[in-house]
Order: structure tokens, then sequence, then C-alpha cells
């Protein structure tokens, strides 16, 4: 009984600190797009005479764009700790992998290879946001392609999404889906996000008991890979 004790409170301990370090990564992400703000408009009102008026407005605009993006994420994140199993209904991953990746595919070479009619129970707009953040980090590291397959393993669905760019160090690959991660590399989040992209998919997978992993794509570059249980 005392083995149990000091498990629940060593755990609670844990998830304590997880959720003040959270909080202090939160806020200095916060606090760097509310600077520039700051920054910016007292410059004005010092010297309205030497302003750039749509220059002003257009990187009020991007820090605006960047604070809206952190707010929506942080609330995406604390949606799937609060009620991860609700809205669960049988969806059809192909036909949802095709609308999502049509978005993409107008502007970016994004080449499918899908199953047809790959069923899954889930959450709909949950996995089109896990398949959009995987998406938007492989375009963004990529030079020049994107593939997505998408086949049935077993008794599980079986998602990748590769990009042929410099790939993520082994050393590197779980420390990408944490929270506001920082890297000294070519796939640092300065290229673009803040950090949350991927923590949001493995948590959406984590909702959906699956997983989400990263390895080495054949030809060079990551491969993300969703697996989550098909509809029995």
């Amino acid at each position: 009984m005392r083995q149990y004790v000091d498990y629940v409170a060593l755990f609670a301990q844990q998830l304590l600190d997880r959720q003040r370090q959270f909080a202090a990564d939160a806020s200095h992400e916060l606090r760097t797009p509310l600077a520039a703000l700051r920054v910016q408009v007292e410059e004005a009102r010092m010297h309205p005479e030497d302003i750039d008026l749509p220059h002003l407005l257009n990187n009020v605009t991007n820090d605006l764009d960047r604070l809206e993006n952190i707010v929506n994420d942080l609330l995406l994140l604390a949606a799937l700790e609060a009620d991860l199993g609700r809205g669960l209904e049988e969806v059809d991953l192909t036909s949802l992998v095709e609308t999502v990746a049509a978005r993409w595919t107008e502007s970016q070479d994004v080449r499918l290879d899908l199953e047809a009619a790959v069923t899954v129970e889930a959450v709909s707009w949950q996995l089109a946001r896990l398949l959009d953040n995987l998406l938007d980090n492989a375009l963004r590291h990529a030079t020049h392609s994107v593939e997505v397959d998408l086949r049935r393993a077993g008794d599980h669905a079986e998602l990748a999404v590769a990009d042929d760019g410099q790939g993520v160090p082994a050393a590197d690959r779980e420390r990408i889906f944490e929270r506001f991660a920082r890297l000294d590399s070519a796939r640092c989040r300065d290229r673009g996000g803040v950090g949350l992209g991927l923590a949001i998919a493995r948590d959406i997978a984590s909702a959906h008991h699956g997983a989400l992993h990263v390895e080495d794509a054949a030809g060079g570059g990551a491969r993300f890979v969703l697996r989550i249980p098909l509809v029995r």
C-alpha cells in the first residue's frame, strides 16, 4: 500500500511539474509577439512622421496571426486532454486524406498512394487536423515533394507522410513531439510554427488509441507514421 501511495504521489508531482513547465513555455511564446507589437506601436506613437503605415500594419497583422495561432493551438491541446472520447464515428480515412490533401496539392507537389475504403473509428476533424499538421511540417522541410501513403497493416490503419528533406536525427525523434520543442537543425521551428504542431498530432494519435513516430524515409528525409485501429 505504501508503495502504491508513493507511486501516486510521484505521478502527481510529475504531472504538476509538466503543467508548470508548459505554462512557463506558453507564457514565453505569447510574450514574444506581444513584445514585438508593443515596440512597433510605441515607436509609431513616438515618431509618427517616420512610420511607413502599410509596413507597420503588415507587421502587426503578422504578429496578431502568430498570437491567434498559439492561442488556438493551446485551446486545442486543452480540449484534447479534457474530452478524449466524445464524437467518435466511423470515418473513411481514405476519403478524409484525399479531402485534406486536396487543399495542398493545388500549390504543392504532394503525391498520394492510398488504399481504398480504409475505415477507422475516430473524431474526423481531429484526424484532419493531425494530417494537416503533418503535411504542413513535411512541406516546410521538403526539398521537392511530399508523399502520403495509406495502408491496412494487420488490424491497424497505417498513414505515412514522407518528405525528401534532411530528415530528423535519431537523437531528436522523440523530442520533436514535445510541446514548444526547439532543435538546432534544419527542422527547427524558426522556419514556421511555434513547436506545437507535432505535439498536437501525437496527442490526437494517442486519443485514438494509436501511435505516431518518425523514421527515415526511403529516399532520404523524414517519414511520419500514424497507426490507429481499424473498425472491427
